[in-house]
Formats: structure tokens, C-alpha cells, sequence
């Protein structure tokens, strides 16, 4: 099975693809990165002192880039933030390699909450092998985060967490309805966004 044809002009949207659209957009990497790194931030320090360790993650898990992509789309080097050609998406995974990466350092120094600290290490984990696999395949990357928040939630807060993967489920669907990805693309990327929460299994 391999995607359809994405569309982007709303005129040629479907019923389904309309909805789906939305669910893409407000469920975007960078808006569950954000607020699932407050949430996990928040459960680390056990108060509100856990918010800004939560924010400075999301900045570097999923602002930085995301603006990294705004920018590079500006200018034309692709053609808009869902970077379709598996071909080009190296370099989107390098930045957020750096960005993680620097991101812990300051957080090692600053003396972060254990947990925050750990979910940096099985969010940079999860890219290194999205990158390893988009070498070959085109694994999703949304269903990767959706699914991997949703994990690392449930590890640091409640399995009542496990709930929210109807969210997943959601963005899962909007991919395939779209023709980003495969109905298997986004289960690769559920299952190894799931399996980051693993990673408190060591601590």
C-alpha cells in the first residue's frame, strides 16, 4: 500500500480530508511537544518549579524545530512544514538532534528534575532512530510524538494517561486520510513513540 497523492489547496478537499487537515495542524509535533513537556515537567518536580524545566524542553524538542522548518519552507526549500520527500527530511532530524542535545546539557548543569532529564534522553533516542529508518522508509514522524507524549504522560503521571491515545489515534488517521503516510508508516511511528516511555523503566 503506498500513500495517495497529498492535497493542500482547501478548494480540493474532501469532507474527511477537511477534518483531517485540522487534526494534523492542531496536533502538530510542536503544539503536543509543548503541552506534554509542561505536563511531564510539572510531574518531575512535583510543583510549578517543573513548568520552566517543561518549557525549555519544548522549546528544544519542538519550537526550535519547528522554526527551523518555517524558515527553510520560506525559502523554499520545501514546500510546506510536512516536508513530504523522505529524501529531505535529514536535515530536520540533525537540528533536533543538536537542539535535544544542547537543551540536556543545560538542564544536567542547571540541575533539572530527574524526570524531565530522562524524557530529553528518550526523546533524542526516538530521533536517532527515526532518522536511521527515514534513510529507508518513510515512518511517520506526528505519530511518533503523539504516541511518545502520550507514553512518557502515563509514565510520569497516571496510566489513566493511556486515554489520551485516542488523540493518537486521531493523528494517526489524518495522516493516512491526507496521504502523508501509509496505514503501516503510522503504526511504526506509534509503536516507537510508545516504546520512549520504556526508558523509565531504567531509572
Amino acid at each position: 500500500m503506498t500513500p495517495s497523492t497529498s492535497v493542500d489547496p482547501v478548494e480540493d478537499l474532501t469532507r474527511a480530508q477537511f477534518v483531517a487537515r485540522g487534526v494534523t495542524d492542531v496536533l502538530q509535533p510542536r503544539n503536543v511537544i509543548l503541552v506534554g513537556m509542561l505536563g511531564i515537567g510539572l510531574a518531575a518536580a512535583g510543583d510549578w518549579t517543573g513548568l520552566p524545566w517543561g518549557l525549555l524542553a519544548a522549546l528544544c524538542a519542538g519550537l526550535i524545530p519547528a522554526g527551523y522548518i518555517e524558515w527553510e519552507r520560506k525559502r523554499g526549500t520545501w514546500g510546506d512544514r510536512h516536508v513530504v520527500d523522505r529524501t529531505k527530511r535529514a536535515p530536520i532530524f540533525l537540528v533536533i538532534l543538536g537542539s535535544i542535545g544542547a537543551g540536556t546539557v543545560v538542564m544536567v548543569l542547571g540541575g533539572a528534575p530527574t524526570g524531565i532529564l530522562v524524557t530529553m534522553q528518550a526523546l533524542w533516542a526516538m530521533t536517532v532512530i527515526l532518522l536511521l529508518v527515514n534513510t529507508a522508509w518513510k515512518i511517520s514522524v506526528d505519530s511518533a510524538v503523539a504516541s511518545g507524549i502520550v507514553a512518557l504522560l502515563a509514565a510520569v503521571h497516571s496510566p489513566w494517561w493511556l486515554l489520551a491515545y485516542a488523540m493518537t489515534i486521531a493523528v494517526c488517521w489524518s495522516r493516512v486520510v491526507l496521504g502523508y503516510h501509509t496505514v503501516a508508516q503510522t503504526i511504526a511511528g506509534a509503536g516507537l513513540g510508545a516504546a520512549t516511555a520504556s526508558a523509565f523503566l531504567l531509572v
